[in-house]
């Protein structure tokens, strides 16, 4: 199988999510099948990358790193080399955290077998720009079955009443745990606390199972 560009391998600490805090080792890929406006993540392949093979990633990441809660499957959108990851994960045995754009459905049944957690995001057009959304998250969640899974939702000031809706929608159809994370302008939320706190609750309004947290690793400053 041909290589892949790598843009870095890291340790750090998880800032999204319900699993932030945990120490983790990233592995972000380069490239990615969307353009979200607020997206703040270096993963062009135009400049830094390293090219691994399959089985020279998974022999660098069991022969340099040892401590640390699970490998995160980063980005850029890692799904768009799918068929490298399901070699590449059979040979590395630790517990694997995906973060994907939720929109890669059959990408993530090639390498659903190898995938313990799944951070999957909802894109909501007034933060991210990108339309219409929900029917490919829709099919994505639908294969997410059988894998813990959890969505995280950014949002701005711009969020709509009819987002909250299908964002809730999807969480009662699906089960899954919704994550709400303001927009950040370096290590501060580009929305009020008091703002944050009311989408919580007009989100509770119709589904039980959200959380607010922003990106932790922000306030903490790590990568």
């Amino acid at each position: 199988m041909s290589k892949v560009k790598i843009k870095e391998i890291f340790t750090s600490i998880q800032g999204e999510g319900p699993y932030a805090g945990y120490k983790q080792l990233f592995i972000r890929f380069c490239n990615c099948n969307l353009k979200c406006n607020y997206c703040d993540t270096e993963f062009s392949s135009e400049s830094y990358y390293q090219e691994f093979s399959p089985c020279e990633l998974a022999e660098y990441v069991n022969n340099n790193y040892q401590k640390f809660h699970s490998v995160s499957l980063t980005g850029g959108e890692p799904l768009l080399e799918a068929e490298f990851l399901a070699d590449c994960l059979a040979r590395i045995n630790k517990k694997i955290y995906l973060e994907t754009n939720a929109t890669l459905s059959e990408k993530l049944l090639i390498v659903k077998p190898f995938i313990d957690i799944v951070s999957a995001d909802i894109k909501l057009e007034s933060a991210s720009g990108i339309k219409n959304s929900y029917k490919f998250h829709d099919r994505f969640f639908e294969s997410c079955k059988g894998v813990e899974t959890f969505a995280k939702i950014v949002f701005n000031g711009r969020i709509t009443e009819n987002e909250i809706f299908e964002c809730c929608k999807l969480g009662n159809k699906f089960g899954i745990e919704l994550i709400l994370q303001p927009v950040m302008n370096g290590n501060q939320m580009t929305v009020t606390s008091e703002f944050s706190a009311h989408i919580l609750d007009k989100f509770l309004e119709n589904y039980e199972n959200v959380r607010l947290i922003p990106q932790v690793h922000k306030f903490l400053g790590v990568d």
